[in-house]
């Protein structure tokens, strides 16, 4: 059997290209760092390569412990935010976007986020931003334990718009939906409709 072939673009076999609906976008005066679980990365339906094809010098890394100086300026303490729900979050009309720089996201189940952020105690001390969720996740291949649990693309998506509202960041979330049709097809709607609809 001949391997499968991949498009350089999207990085996905070609049966299930996204190149059709993949959009990139700027997303300064930010930059978006997503720190991806291990165990996540591996996951094939994981939203965060999108998200990086997505906005322009967006950075995926990978691991279970990061060094906040190698990652960002000297700066980082002050200019870098934290996108996760906590008592103190702050909303999107409280931010300056002129003193934040960097927008981090995690990238994981909530187990694996939680296991991230107690590795990395530093994440704690940041800024946190609260996410004004209006609809819920369409990842409807995967389930989360939170009502208001999002894909990593989509909760981007929503700290952005918050975040710079003169521009509409859902113009990237339908090469994630592609995707997610591309595997329920692949499941059958049966399968689908008996392990994940909800």
């Amino acid at each position: 059997m001949g391997k499968r072939v991949i498009c350089p673009r999207c990085e996905r076999p070609l049966k299930t290209c996204l190149c059709d609906v993949l959009v990139t976008m700027s997303c300064e005066p930010y930059k978006v760092f997503i720190l991806q679980d291990v165990k996540e990365a591996k996951h094939a339906l994981s939203s965060a390569p999108l998200l990086e094809k997505s906005l322009v010098g967006a950075r995926r890394v990978v691991g279970e412990t990061f060094d906040p100086d190698s990652l960002f300026d000297r700066a980082w303490q002050e200019n870098t935010l934290l996108v996760f729900p906590s008592e103190n979050a702050l909303a999107a009309n409280e931010i300056s976007s002129a003193k934040f720089k960097n927008i981090i996201l995690l990238d994981g189940t909530w187990r694996k986020v939680a296991r991230l952020m107690h590795l990395n105690p530093w994440l704690k001390t940041l800024p946190h931003m609260a996410l004004d969720i209006e609809e819920i996740s369409q990842y409807k291949i995967r389930k989360s334990p939170r009502a208001d649990g999002l894909s990593t693309i989509e909760a981007a998506v929503t700290a952005l718009n918050g975040l710079l509202p003169g521009q509409d960041y859902s113009v990237i979330l339908p090469a994630f939906y592609k995707m997610i049709d591309f595997q329920i097809q692949a499941m059958g709607e049966l399968t689908y409709q008996k392990n994940y609809s909800r």
